[in-house]
């Protein structure tokens, strides 16, 4: 069924990826796939850059990629079914180009309730919805 999952966590909000990466484990386990938890981290803005340390997006990096691997130890996958990477930039074209890089054949995202504000801006989930070449299942607390 499913042989590739893309998990994209906001590491701001554990608390939301939580139904999504148990979502995405149980997937995996019943399909003998694999998931993939992706991190993307925002730009630098450039009138913030001079405030900051010159190695402070690689320490952010780094940081991220040290959190998505304790998530993924206490996913219960085997580390042969887990992986996780860190990216930057904006957060759904990030989305879409990893699951493009890795073939996913799903994206399974936790999603904020509607608000206001994202009825006329649209969500990072509506928009991956709109524009995946795979499937996407939006999971709701």
């Amino acid at each position: 069924m499913f042989r590739r999952i893309l998990v994209p966590i906001d590491l701001a909000h554990p608390e939301l990826g939580t139904p999504s990466i148990e979502t995405a484990v149980t997937l995996a386990r019943a399909s003998g796939g694999s998931i993939r938890l992706l991190n993307v981290l925002p730009d630098t803005p450039a009138d913030l850059a001079s405030y900051v340390p010159a190695d402070f997006d690689e320490q952010q990096r780094r940081t991220a990629q040290e959190a998505l691997e304790i998530v993924a130890r206490e996913s219960g996958l085997d580390a042969h079914h887990v992986s996780v990477v860190v990216r930057q930039g904006g957060v759904h074209h990030e989305v879409l180009d990893e699951a493009t890089a890795i073939g996913a054949d799903l994206i399974v995202m936790s999603s904020h309730r509607p608000g206001k504000r994202t009825y006329f801006l649209g969500s990072n989930a509506a928009h991956v919805v709109r524009h995946a070449t795979c499937s996407v299942l939006v999971v709701r607390r």
